[in-house]
C-alpha cells in the first residue's frame, strides 16, 4: 500500500512557475514508477509527466515539453513537478500516481504514461493560472 499526498499548487499568473511535490509513504517507493496527471473541469484525466523507478528516464506530454520537469528523490520518498512558463490551459487538478514495475520495459526504465499502469493516486492539488 502506498499513500500519496500532493502539495505546492496555487493561483499564479501566466508565465510564472510552481513546483509540485508528492510525498509517498511506504518503504518500497524506490521500486515504483511515478507519474503526474491532471484533470481540468469537464475533461478527462490526462498524462503530464512520468519518471522511471530509478529516476534515470523521464517522459513528458507534448503539451508540457520544454516547460515541465519531473524528478524524484528516493531518499525522501518524494517526486516533484517543476512547472515553468505556466499557461492558462495548464489550469487543472494535478495528481501524482505510483505504479509497480510490471513489464520488462518498465524494469529497464521505460516510464509509464497510461492511467491503468498506476495503482495508487493522490487526492490532487489545484493549479490555477490566470491570464
Amino acid at each position: 500500500q502506498v499513500q500519496l499526498v500532493e502539495s505546492g499548487g496555487g493561483l499564479v499568473q501566466a508565465g510564472d512557475s510552481l513546483r509540485l511535490s508528492c510525498a509517498a509513504s511506504g518503504r518500497t517507493f524506490s521500486s515504483y514508477a511515478m507519474g503526474w496527471f491532471r484533470q481540468a473541469p469537464g475533461k478527462e484525466r490526462e498524462f503530464v509527466a512520468a519518471i522511471s523507478w530509478s529516476g534515470g528516464r523521464t517522459y513528458n506530454a507534448d503539451s508540457v515539453k520544454g516547460r515541465f520537469t519531473i524528478s524524484r528523490d528516493n531518499a525522501k520518498n518524494t517526486v516533484y513537478l517543476q512547472m515553468n512558463s505556466l499557461k492558462p490551459e495548464d489550469t487543472a487538478v494535478y495528481h501524482c500516481a505510483a505504479g509497480p514495475v510490471r513489464t520488462t520495459a518498465q524494469a529497464m526504465g521505460v516510464p509509464a504514461t497510461r492511467t491503468y499502469e498506476y495503482d495508487y493516486w493522490g487526492q490532487g492539488t489545484q493549479v490555477t493560472v490566470s491570464s
